[in-house]
């Protein structure tokens, strides 16, 4: 029996597949190739260069309205797998529109509905954890979809496109085609998912009173979130270090491209960050037995911190080369060296921090209400998210300097570890009532 456990079963392997099938998007399409070609076909410094921030933000906004209530949807019999297809396949839709349109509002607009559909799959994706295994596994299968994510679904493909664009001389037609592999990617490798996960734990009732129940159910879960006390801080840890986490993702290259790095360096270096992530998110969810989930978490959130004064220096050095006696060459050649320190740091802690998140808050509810109360995570988190690239972006225009925008983003992660350690005597009592 107890060789057995150890084995991952067939609906455990399935769920950490979806991983792999959607990763690609957050390579591609959030953190690398996307935000160039964007930049590209919208101008440097133009309005719509500018209202790419933005754009992430009310996406963002959006899915944190709706979260709540579609998750308490997805509890009832039957929907949560339903509404799971739906967001999958309207992301790859309209990732597929992005690829082919040529003006860049309407590439802006389907950007917004493929992270929309993105978001809301990845939702219900991590309900479904808590139908696919038990509380104690939960650690080890959450760390194992983020590695097989980052080797599989952003790793290979994410070299493939380089390849092609690399072979194509960085061309717009070559970063298209890279753009078009994921809505194909994603897509074949959610099969395993559509097959043989499913919806375990549920709320029956009846499809007449589907959504009047489904809104009782929100207001009620909100209100028991508030009394416990253990779920009330983790979210609210949860809502600001989630919210500088995705917007490094996000801003990365972006950022970059602003400073005058290389696209190829870029890119390049965020290959680095998936090659570093795959083990260490394995580690993470090893250690995570001894050491215990939210330590690492903690540790990440600090670990965090750091990265984003990396990141400020790297844009210090080239807003400011004569202050500092730098040619703007030498300048440029210092922080593409710091870009690779950064890429690599993150690579370190970013599918730990993610996989944790998920499973410690899932082993913190019930199992029966996953679908609502990960639709509350998904609101703070991306309600959180609504702040990170617009507080970039404000303090970019405010300053002129790239530099204090990415800086503004330590203010999350200081945030973040303050309420996880004000929490930390409520989340004692949780672990010891889960034992």
């Amino acid at each position: 029996m107890a060789k057995k456990e150890k084995k991952f079963t067939k609906a455990e392997w399935s769920w950490i597949f979806y991983d792999w099938a959607n990763s690609i998007y957050a390579t591609n399409i959030m953190a690398a190739i996307f935000p160039i070609l964007y930049s590209q076909i919208a101008g440097k410094g133009t309005v719509g260069d500018h209202v790419y921030g933005y754009a992430v933000s009310f996406a963002n906004l959006l899915v944190a309205v709706l979260a709540p209530y579609l998750g308490a949807i997805a509890d009832f019999r039957g929907m949560k797998k339903k509404l799971w297809f739906g967001f999958m396949i309207t992301g790859v839709v309209f990732t597929a529109v992005m690829g082919i349109v040529g003006d860049w509002k309407l590439m802006l607009i389907g950007f917004v509905i493929s992270r929309i559909g993105f978001s809301g799959s990845c939702m219900f994706y991590d309900s479904f954890l808590t139908d696919v295994t038990t509380p104690n596994r939960m650690d080890e299968v959450s760390t194992w979809g983020f590695a097989m994510g980052y080797i599989g679904g952003s790793t290979i493909p994410f070299l493939i496109s380089i390849g092609i664009m690399i072979m194509m001389n960085m061309s717009e037609l070559s970063m298209r085609i890279a753009v078009l592999i994921v809505p194909v990617w994603w897509l074949v490798f959610s099969i395993p998912f559509m097959k043989n996960v499913h919806q375990v734990s549920y709320v029956d009732t009846p499809p007449s009173s589907l959504g009047k129940a489904a809104w009782k159910n929100t207001i009620g879960t909100f209100k028991s979130i508030l009394k416990t006390k253990a779920i009330f801080f983790f979210l609210l840890a949860y809502f600001f270090y989630i919210d500088g986490v995705d917007t490094i993702i996000s801003m990365a290259t972006k950022y970059g491209d602003t400073l005058g790095l290389g696209s190829i360096g870029m890119i390049l270096a965020l290959v680095v960050t998936q090659v570093v992530a795959m083990p260490c998110s394995i580690l993470f969810g090893k250690l995570s037995k001894k050491v215990g989930a939210l330590k690492l978490i903690t540790f990440s959130v600090l670990m965090y911190a750091f990265i984003t004064i990396v990141g400020f220096s790297m844009g210090y050095i080239v807003d400011f080369n004569e202050r500092l006696g730098l040619t703007p060459e030498k300048a440029i050649s210092i922080s593409q060296v710091l870009f690779w320190i950064l890429a690599t740091l993150v690579g370190t802690v970013q599918g730990g921090i993610q996989a944790l998140s998920r499973s410690y808050f899932g082993q913190l509810i019930p199992p029966e209400r996953s679908g609502e109360y990960f639709g509350f995570m998904d609101i703070f988190g991306k309600f959180a998210c609504v702040i990170g690239p617009a507080l970039y972006e404000l303090f970019y225009w405010l300053t002129g300097k790239a530099c204090f925008g990415i800086l503004s983003i330590i203010l999350l992660f200081i945030l973040g570890f303050l309420f996880l350690t004000v929490g930390k005597k409520h989340f004692r009592v949780a672990e010891h009532a889960e034992m």
